[in-house]
């Protein structure tokens, strides 16, 4: 799904990325097909062992959005994960900090957050 959100072209991703290779498949969708300058991943489209950092999912996944330069938005309640990993609400904090990586509640967090940067 695409939405538009204060000038900028959101895609919502609804299949499940759970590696790399998935995050590069969802990141072609959006730009190539759609046009998107952000993509949304609702945290059920993530696998468990993303909000695990040992696991090194969530850095795989990350960085492939980092590679081809797409902002990335994770959507949902994290609160358990943050609750449950000191290093995991850090790096949540630190990401929401910054202008490519953000965790937000819902797409009225991410048009607020897009609409404080215009």
């Amino acid at each position: 799904m695409v939405k538009y959100l204060h000038g900028t072209t959101v895609y919502i991703a609804d299949t499940e990325v759970s590696t790399d290779r998935d995050a590069v498949d969802v990141i072609a969708a959006a730009h190539y097909d759609h046009g998107a300058e952000f993509l949304v991943l609702p945290v059920d489209k993530l696998p468990a062992e993303f909000f695990r950092l040992k696991s090194g999912v969530a850095g795989a996944i990350v960085q492939k959005f980092v590679d081809y330069r797409m902002r990335l938005a994770v959507m949902g309640d994290i609160e358990a994960h943050a609750a449950a990993s000191t290093s995991f609400g850090d790096w949540v904090r630190e990401a929401n900090r910054g202008r490519h990586l953000w965790f937000v509640a819902d797409l009225a967090d991410l048009a607020e957050r897009l609409a404080a940067q215009q």
